[in-house]
């Protein structure tokens, strides 16, 4: 294999053969490529796009670079969900402990945020004691004890991605589709699953701001994931406005805690996590429909089954095991907090959600650059809705602070990214779309 000759094919617009992209891949990792190479690969293929079969190919070649698990020893289903990222998007919190409460098993591997996105591993890094990486006996015994564990990835589970992706990240080729999709894949291909759900969110706080670059990539995702074996649909849902009513890390643990003990009902939030409840059990078999699907969720909700696993998962992973008696016991609280006022009257119509997610950043609840530490007291809270009615000087959310200034500073982005109109406008349901293989019924 030479590499220069798969580049250069790439670059005029052929195609490459199975066995060139696992030879560039296995190159990759063993360290026999170049930066300059590696990026003018990610270039081409910016450029010049990929087939079906190419991304198969190099999804499953990635996958395979280094470990994949194997859960042959679970008499569940597996499954898991992915989402693209957002602000306020704490679904996976809930929704692996209500999947496991109704049978499935959930290995969910998850990341950190980085931009105005918020990562799943800081939120549970603000519970103390709470193991992040695990080794592999702890977690596979977790997973099939309690049925969910959410943890990070290892650095021997699809490495080839992580390689790939330091390069793309300093070359402008982030956003490809063809890339995009096989490092999503690969990593849960990696992990064993049987099915998967994905949520490709779209809106100003979305990587896809437009909703047919949400569909383009939701329908790549999709195809590709079900032609490397695994059973995936898509649901395609808005980020016009934070999912949750709070934004940061230890503020949407105790949102999670609340939605556990069913202090969220109604919410846009509910909303998203019922239906992806309903799409994993459905597409994993274990309910009959999707109505059947919502149906255990609530059950495994109401009942209490859910908060239980939650719980469960938390204790056995080195959090404690009173978290949902005691929060406050363990959720250390920011020392300022501060209101934000609405500049005048009338009705919540819009907000730029990217910049919500920066004002959380620079509370010092996200970071800027990998290696930036992360505030988990900061924060915002009970985030009013688009669509409310509100009177000048009315609290639009709470900001948590950890210095005068930088509530001060918080609250006045905060309040210059909103948009208060005289009349009610209509806000879009969570749920845009849900993409299902062709083949699927």
């Amino acid at each position: 294999m030479i590499p220069q000759e798969i580049i250069r094919q790439k670059r005029n617009g052929g195609t490459l053969s199975e066995e060139d992209i696992q030879s560039f891949i296995a190159a990759l990792v063993a360290g026999q490529l170049s930066e300059g190479q590696i990026g003018a690969f990610a270039m081409a293929v910016w450029f010049k796009g990929m087939s079906r079969d190419e991304v198969v190919a190099l999804t499953l070649a990635m996958a395979r670079s280094g470990d994949t698990l194997n859960w042959a020893d679970i008499d569940r289903p597996i499954a898991d969900k992915h989402s693209t990222g957002g602000v306020g998007d704490n679904v996976s919190l809930m929704l692996a402990p209500i999947a496991a409460a109704c049978g499935l098993a959930v290995p969910m591997i998850s990341g950190r945020g980085l931009g105005h996105t918020g990562g799943t591993l800081d939120k549970l890094e603000a519970i103390p004691g709470y193991t992040i990486t695990p080794d592999a006996t702890v977690f596979r015994k977790v997973v099939k004890d309690v049925g969910c564990a959410i943890i990070g990835q290892t650095g021997s589970l699809a490495p080839a991605d992580g390689k790939l992706y330091a390069v793309r990240d300093v070359t402008a080729t982030v956003d490809s589709i063809p890339l995009i999709t096989a490092s999503i894949l690969s990593k849960k291909l990696a992990a064993g699953l049987q099915t998967l759900v994905l949520d490709v969110k779209v809106g100003t706080g979305a990587f896809m701001a437009e909703p047919d670059d949400a569909e383009m990539l939701a329908r790549a995702l999709v195809d590709v994931a079900n032609s490397a074996g695994v059973r995936t649909s898509a649901l395609i849902t808005d980020m016009n406005q934070p999912l949750a009513d709070a934004a940061g890390n230890a503020v949407e643990i105790r949102n999670c805690l609340d939605f556990l003990a069913g202090k969220k009902k109604n919410t846009r939030l509910e909303a998203a996590v019922l239906a992806f409840a309903a799409e994993m059990l459905a597409k994993s078999g274990v309910a009959s429909s999707l109505e059947d699907g919502e149906a255990r969720a609530v059950d495994a909700l109401s009942t209490g089954k859910a908060a239980e696993s939650f719980a469960r998962m938390v204790s056995r992973l080195g959090g404690p095991s009173d978290l949902l008696e005691a929060p406050d016991k363990y959720l250390v609280e920011a020392p300022l907090t501060k209101p934000v006022p609405a500049p005048r009257s009338g009705w919540l119509s819009g907000c730029d959600v990217r910049e919500i997610g920066m004002t959380v950043v620079d509370l010092g609840g996200g970071r800027r650059h990998p290696a930036d530490r992360i505030d988990h007291r900061v924060g915002i809270s009970d985030i009013l809705p688009l669509g409310t009615r509100v009177e000048k000087g009315d609290p639009i959310a709470l900001v948590h602070a950890s210095s005068a200034d930088s509530a001060d500073a918080a609250v006045a982005a905060l309040a210059k990214h909103y948009r208060i109109d005289e009349h009610q406008p209509a806000t879009p349901a969570v749920i845009y779309e849900r993409i299902v293989a062709l083949s699927a019924s």
